[in-house]
């Protein structure tokens, strides 16, 4: 059984999660909401109220910067790099920055305007917030640091051939597309939870009754109550904030001609009531709903609400247990996380442990006697023994990183391989349905033709059949070719002084096996003619 425990860090609050793994079933041991004024504090408490002393951490970066850039599927991975590197040199020139400021990681899929072509989800960051959020979490095992905007994904349960739209609505809003069970897009809006917030702080001076207030805020759609009520005052500040992010999500399908099946809504803004239904106001092909972990089944103990509230610290406990994209993790591995975890907590007293001071009474003036020389042969040995292990452990880890490098670019590039496989094997299967669909086309048309040469031949025999089995005294006033029974019915009208040559013919066209069918109707006497008309079928 393994477990991981997901922060997903805010201005001003922690969102965490507590989940195991055990086989493929997953769990959710703890959850929770820490709000803060220390942030280091704050994870402190997390980790010994969850007692997750000896398990990994996966946190969430922050400011990160998206960008795509699209190259040739044919590219070896070598060329592959040296290409997203120049594009990404090149960005950086255009924004006048500096690229070695910069930590960067990238992915790819698959690009949907053509097949020759991949796409790269290239993501950056400034190295400086990486250095300050290294240091934050320096006493911890942190095995994950990746970006929320792609790993929302591991939450949400897709099937084969379905688009969905996740619409996370933290801090800031991310919008992230995901295309035939892969992340396609991460789409960024500045407005989020935080613009909203600060405006019920500015009313109620504490962050956390803000939060409260957004929870038991309900959004009344147009056929509800009036927006205007006393008891949804703070809508105003709720209602224009999630408008825009609304009308920016419709420009960004039309503008991207994405057809999603549905759209999720998730982050801290989830938590307002009925905000699927106000989404769904806006959208009439695509199904909006809230979105709930997979994994989580409904329990009479917990209400289904609360695990949405965290669904971002859930997203990121599962990328700390090996879901999502590994390849955007910007935690470099070193020799502390393959070693067993010390904790700076005591485990039996959930305090920190008290450093034992040890004091020597070594004066170096004067003359030396025996046990200070040996004093200062042990220090000079256990220098000597310090600096030949940090030496050997400097180079063991730079070894180490650049073994997991050379592995994630491995996995990375035998994953895009099997998309490529997959992309083609189905291409195949398209055509192989196209070449079905045009043989049974052929097969229709082969037997319209054979049908048709069948009927144009059948009536030249018709009419030479009736000219050698017609009586003198019978004549033939209408031969017509209907459209019943494909084309192959016949009427013939007919005429003659005499009942019984009329009966003589009919008798005929039946016993030569002329038409099949034969029925004919009474026969009518006009103007010393007796008429009848004949029905039948071509054999």
């Amino acid at each position: 059984m393994s477990s991981c425990l997901g922060l997903y860090i805010e201005s001003n609050v922690i969102k965490y999660a507590k989940v195991t793994k055990e086989r493929e079933t997953l769990k959710i041991e703890s959850f929770g909401i820490k709000f803060y004024e220390k942030i280091g504090d704050a994870i402190t408490q997390i980790v010994s109220e969850t007692l997750s002393y000896d398990i990994p951490l996966s946190i969430n970066m922050s400011n990160e910067t998206y960008n795509y850039f699209y190259m040739l599927s044919s590219l070896n991975r070598k060329d592959l790099k040296k290409a997203i590197d120049t594009e990404f040199e090149s960005y950086c020139y255009k924004k006048k920055i500096d690229k070695n400021a910069y930590e960067t990681r990238f992915t790819f899929s698959n690009d949907i305007h053509g097949k020759d072509k991949v796409k790269v989800i290239h993501v950056s960051t400034d190295k400086a917030d990486m250095t300050k959020l290294l240091e934050l979490i320096s006493d911890y095992r942190v095995s994950t640091i990746t970006p929320i905007g792609t790993s929302i994904a591991n939450i949400v349960s897709i099937k084969p051939k379905e688009n969905i739209i996740i619409v996370n609505i933290e801090d800031k809003t991310t919008i992230t597309t995901i295309i035939n069970k892969k992340v396609y897009d991460v789409h960024e809006l500045k407005e989020g939870s935080k613009e909203i917030l600060n405006k019920i702080v500015g009313k109620e001076n504490s962050f956390s009754k803000a939060y409260e207030i957004c929870k038991n805020s309900t959004i009344y759609t147009m056929e509800g109550k009036d927006l205007e009520d006393e008891e949804n005052e703070y809508l105003k500040y709720i209602m224009p904030t999630l408008y825009k992010i609304v009308t920016k999500l419709q420009d960004y399908i039309t503008n991207t001609s994405i057809q999603a099946d549905k759209i999720y809504i998730t982050g801290t803004m989830s938590a307002v009531n009925n905000i699927d239904l106000y989404f769904q106001e806006f959208f009439k092909t695509e199904k909006c709903e809230v979105l709930k972990p997979y994994f989580v089944t409904e329990n009479i103990r917990i209400n289904i609400k609360d695990y949405i509230e965290v669904n971002s610290a859930i997203a990121l406990a599962l990328q700390g247990l090996g879901y999502g994209m590994k390849s955007l993790n910007f935690k470099k591995a070193s020799l502390k996380d393959h070693l067993p975890n010390k904790s700076k907590l005591d485990f039996k007293s959930g305090k920190k442990a008290k450093k034992q001071k040890i004091n020597f009474n070594l004066s170096l003036s004067g003359k030396l006697d025996a046990t200070e020389k040996w004093l200062l042969r042990g220090a000079a040995g256990v220098l000597m023994l310090t600096l030949l292990y940090s030496g050997f452990s400097f180079y063991l880890d730079n070894r180490i990183n650049a073994k997991i490098d050379e592995a994630e670019d491995v996995i990375s590039y035998t994953d895009e391989q099997i998309t490529l496989a997959q992309d083609n094997i189905n291409l195949v299967n398209q055509k192989a349905d196209r070449y079905k669909e045009m043989e049974e086309n052929l097969k229709s048309v082969n037997q319209e033709m054979e049908d048709t040469l069948s009927l144009k031949g059948s009536i030249p025999n018709l009419l030479m059949s009736i000219m050698t089995t017609i009586p003198q005294e019978v004549q033939i006033t209408e031969i017509e070719n209907t459209p019943d029974n494909e084309g192959r019915h016949i009427i013939i009208k007919a005429q003659s002084e005499y009942y019984d040559e009329l009966g003589y013919f009919k008798a005929r066209i039946s016993e030569e096996k002329i038409l099949d069918n034969v029925v004919s109707t009474q026969g009518e006497k006009q103007d010393n003619f007796v008429k009848i008309v004949i029905e039948g079928d071509l054999p």
